[in-house]
């Protein structure tokens, strides 16, 4: 439900004082839990100059006294730091909206090898690959390429007392990616026999947040990298949760499978300018959304403050086995074209000559 720029800054509960101490060892293994669990889906790394501390926050039920304490997430073993909780006027509405489309055609190759890898692991390491085209890709500002360690608002206009009217902010964002090759280096190519292939194909909606203090152009296009990878790869564990539920008992493997994969809603937090986001399939309708979101803000929400960024059917997935090719065939016939035939022919198709 976060946009790139949003991580989860830890976890809190509300008790009496006395029952504090009971609960801060569950806090802790809570903490470190939930990083684990996030970084086992996401397709990006944290740098080195990304601060490592989670918190987690005891608030007292009857005084509202506040007991913040700091672990470091790369160190299992290490022990809570007291720290302050400190309040900041305008901190929630003083954000820049990044927003981008990102038009993704990712052909994955299923090799004899791993074809009998779940759909889902194949496809999660074909996302790997693709993760790193958009690392490396071209990132244009409103049009422009920016130095990285330049300012985000430079030129913007500012007010009569000198500041960005950071509110009213939004950014267009276009990725360029492209395969670039090393002149000093030869290049090599690898065939291999493959038994079929996923697909992802179609238009994202992507959007990322900044705080508008001081905002460098490597915050921005790191924020909106991360909201790429993050969208595409949860939105492909949302379809296979989904076929896993709705799985249709006795039905077999087919040679051919095309899914629409979901699109993205946005809300409005209530007193930020920030927005939050999940996703809807097609069978889906306005009502089951808003009640969704009703019950994880615990705020009530209208239709009408649905934002939904995409229209149906602007992703999705599809998956084709070519049995012939697979190894696990135990007939003692051979393939219906020789494997030289086959491969000739593959590469046809995928070069277009």
């Amino acid at each position: 439900m976060l946009p790139g720029g949003l991580l989860v800054l830890g976890v809190f509960i509300i008790t009496t004082l006395e029952m504090g101490n009971d609960f801060q060892n569950a806090l802790r293994r809570l903490v470190f839990a939930m990083e684990k669990s996030m970084n086992k889906r996401r397709l990006w790394n944290f740098t080195e100059e990304e601060i490592s501390e989670r918190v987690t926050l005891h608030i007292c039920s009857s005084t509202k006294k506040i007991f913040c304490r700091t672990y470091d997430i790369h160190d299992p073993k290490s022990s809570a730091k007291p720290a302050d909780w400190k309040y900041q006027n305008g901190l929630s509405t003083s954000w820049l909206s990044l927003e981008c489309t990102v038009h993704i055609n990712i052909h994955i190759p299923l090799s004899t090898t791993s074809v009998s890898y779940t759909l889902e692991k194949n496809t999660k390491n074909g996302l790997a690959h693709w993760a790193k085209q958009i690392e490396n890709g071209v990132y244009l500002i409103n049009g422009q390429v920016k130095d990285e360690d330049c300012d985000l608002l430079e030129g913007q206009k500012k007010s009569s007392r000198g500041n960005v009217q950071a509110t009213s902010h939004s950014f267009d964002v276009k990725v360029l990616t492209q395969l670039l090759l090393n002149s000093d280096r030869r290049s090599t190519a690898t065939v291999q026999i493959c038994s079929g292939s996923v697909n992802l194909k179609g238009a994202v909606k992507c959007r990322a947040y900044i705080h508008s203090n001081k905002p460098k152009v490597k915050d921005a296009v790191q924020a909106m990298k991360r909201d790429i990878l993050n969208t595409v790869a949860d939105r492909c564990e949302m379809l296979f949760e989904d076929l896993l539920l709705n799985e249709i008992p006795g039905k077999k493997d087919s040679e051919k499978e095309f899914h629409i994969l979901p699109h993205r809603v946005f809300v409005p937090i209530p007193g930020s300018t920030v927005m939050l986001c999940d996703y809807k399939f097609g069978d889906e309708s306005a009502e089951e959304m808003r009640d969704h979101f009703i019950e994880m803000l615990d705020h009530m929400i209208q239709i009408e403050d649905l934002e939904i960024a995409e229209e149906i059917n602007t992703a999705c997935m599809s998956y084709s086995m070519n049995t012939e090719a697979s190894l696990d065939n135990t007939d003692d016939e051979q393939p219906k074209q020789p494997i030289k035939a086959t491969v000739i022919l593959k590469i046809q198709q995928n070069i277009g000559i």
